[in-house]
């Protein structure tokens, strides 16, 4: 059963959140405060994705959020915030979240969202990934190149995923933003995606001005060569 951690503080939020996610086959946690949520993540038990509310009583959940992403997690987060300025959706995504939902939300959407993200993330099935010289180990979220890590940004990591994930095929630009920002288009247009592209050669290509591996298939999209 895929566990999460809900860090929410609002009492007949937990209570409605609880019912309709433990109805959709999720084993929930709630815990009300940063504190809490910090001294859960120690613990041995794995959660499988992180539920994380703004303002809690003794901090935020972007601070729980920066400090799982400065260690190194992949863990799929998603916030759920009161607000939907665009301050306040940056500073999550920002923080290194996965995706966001505005209060007040249905909960089928929430469940929705939840499996979406689940699908993307779910690197249970072939912990460690080689392709050439480069090596992706899921489990501990390490990426390495002839044996040499490689510091890569979230979305860094989950774009070079999909795209070794489909070594030897061309991935459409749609499918990449599809795939890697939920479809909603709102931060991320062609000229953020150029930018990650070019990145991540400088971090993985022997040569990043004449690309091996992350090679441009003009009018398309990308295609990773081992």
């Amino acid at each position: 059963m895929t566990r999460i951690l809900l860090l929410e503080d609002d009492a007949s939020l937990i209570d409605g959140l609880e019912y309709a996610l433990g109805k959709n086959g999720f084993d929930v946690e709630t815990v009300r405060t940063v504190s809490g949520a910090m001294a859960c993540m120690r613990q041995s038990a794995p959660y499988d994705l992180l539920l994380l509310d703004v303002t809690l009583p003794d901090g935020t959940g972007f601070e729980v959020c920066e400090k799982l992403r400065a260690d190194g997690s992949q863990l799929p987060i998603i916030f759920l915030t009161a607000s939907d300025e665009e301050v306040n959706v940056i500073r999550g995504l920002d923080s290194g979240a996965d995706d966001y939902i505005t209060k007040p939300f249905k909960l089928g959407e929430l469940c929705s969202r939840i499996r979406a993200l689940l699908r993307r993330t779910n690197y249970t099935a072939e912990p460690v990934l080689s392709s050439g010289a480069l090596s992706m180990d899921f489990a501990a979220n390490r990426v390495t190149v002839d044996g040499a890590a490689v510091e890569l940004t979230r979305a860094e990591y989950r774009l070079l995923s999909l795209l070794v994930r489909n070594a030897d095929h061309v991935v459409t630009r749609e499918t990449i933003l599809d795939a890697l920002w939920d479809n909603t288009g709102d931060f991320v247009d062609d000229n953020t995606l150029s930018v990650y592209i070019r990145r991540l050669r400088e971090k993985v290509e022997p040569d990043p001005s004449q690309p091996q591996h992350l090679i441009t298939v003009r009018g398309f999209g990308y295609r990773w060569m081992p």
